[in-house]
C-alpha cells in the first residue's frame, strides 16, 4: 500500500491518507496518484476487503 493507513477497532474502519504526498502520474498520465491500496486487500483479522485509490487531476 502507498500512503494508506487502515485500522479496525470493533466494527469501525478508519482510513488515514496524507493528502500532501504524491507518487507521480497514473498510467494514463491524466492524474497524480496520492494514495493506493494497489488492488483489493483484506482488512486485518477480518473477511472484508478494501480497494482504494486517491488521486487528483494533473494541473
Amino acid at each position: 500500500m502507498k500512503n494508506v493507513d487502515i485500522k479496525v477497532e470493533g466494527q469501525i474502519l478508519t482510513i488515514k491518507v496524507d493528502l500532501s504526498k504524491e507518487f507521480g502520474p497514473s498510467a494514463s498520465g491524466k492524474t497524480i496518484i496520492i494514495a493506493s491500496t494497489e488492488g483489493n486487500v483484506t482488512l486485518p483479522d477480518r473477511d472484508e476487503k478494501i480497494g482504494l485509490n486517491v488521486y487528483r487531476k494533473k494541473p
